[in-house]
């Protein structure tokens, strides 16, 4: 036998040489980390999966009603400063036409008051945040992914407008709408980021085509329930009627809840607690079961 070979004394066969066996152990270890990386890959797929279903909007009623709940919230706290809306921009248009028809009062009123300007900031930027909720066309309107994402969005925003109105250092509460209390640049930036945050909600809502509608709007939920042919019937659960008094129902709560806090706290604080209950809205969406009956491409 060849000194130079190596053998244990004990067994009395060969052992590997060192080379041979550093080539075993490597080609050992990279199945190992070429499993692992199998393992990793399969749960990418199947998280990008689960993140492309889109839920099922019978069973989103509870996200849903937290749209309608942050509705009144944010709405209470800009009709509280300055007296118009930042979801209900058919109060907004009409401000707008009633400032034009000013010009042909035989006065010749050429000023653009500031409540006009407050009015056409927060139109303006409520179409911005609607088109943003463009995108959620190529992510899939109905996705868990576009709606957690397109709802901390919205939080962004928020938060945005809380920050902005904590810097202006003015008022919360306006006595009479001849003065408002919000009139500086970084207060229309409030109003601009809270109309944004409404627009885009407002699209979202709408795309998922449920008796919630756009959770911004409740003159046509009104209509709606009040021709509901069903309204009566008391009886049983009509998904049509409920769901639509649900929505009246959170919309006024919202309301109450966001003046409730604005007169103790203030609109910065309000906006900021709004910012955190978007942020839960955005984490429920992921939780939302799929839509049943669906045929996958």
């Amino acid at each position: 036998m060849n000194a130079t070979q190596e053998s244990d004394p004990t067994s009395g066969t060969l052992s590997l040489p060192p080379l041979q066996n550093w080539f075993m152990q490597y080609s050992m270890g990279r199945n190992r980390h070429n499993g692992e990386d199998v393992d990793n890959a399969s749960t990418m797929v199947m998280l990008k999966n689960y993140l492309f279903e889109e839920v099922d909007g019978e069973q989103s009623t509870a996200p849903l009603s937290a749209y309608c709940f942050m509705t009144g919230f944010i709405d209470s706290v800009v009709f509280s400063a300055i007296f118009i809306w930042c979801a209900f921009q058919t109060g907004n248009s009409l401000k707008l036409a009633l400032a034009l028809a000013r010009l042909c009062n035989g006065q010749h009123d050429y000023s653009f008051h500031i409540a006009d300007r407050q009015a056409l900031c927060s139109m303006l930027t409520f179409i911005f945040g609607a088109f943003i909720g463009r995108l959620g066309d190529k992510l899939g309107c109905k996705t868990r992914l576009w709606l957690a994402l397109g709802t901390f969005i919205q939080a962004l925003f928020t938060m945005a407008a809380a920050v902005a109105i904590w810097q202006s250092h003015e008022a919360s509460v306006a006595n009479t709408p001849a003065h408002p209390v919000w009139t500086n640049v970084l207060s229309f930036a409030c109003v601009g980021f809270m109309s944004a945050s409404m627009g885009l909600q407002a699209i979202m809502g709408k795309r998922i085509n449920t008796q919630f509608t756009t959770t911004v709007v409740l003159t046509s939920t009104w209509c709606e329930l009040i021709a509901d042919p069903k309204l009566f019937d008391i009886q049983r659960i009509i998904t049509s009627r409920d769901h639509k008094i649900v929505a009246i129902a959170s919309l006024f709560l919202g309301g109450c809840i966001g003046r409730v806090l604005v007169n103790n706290f203030g609109s910065a604080a309000t906006l900021g607690i709004g910012t955190g209950i978007r942020l839960i809205i955005s984490v429920w969406w992921l939780f939302i079961p799929e839509e049943q009956g669906r045929i996958r491409l």
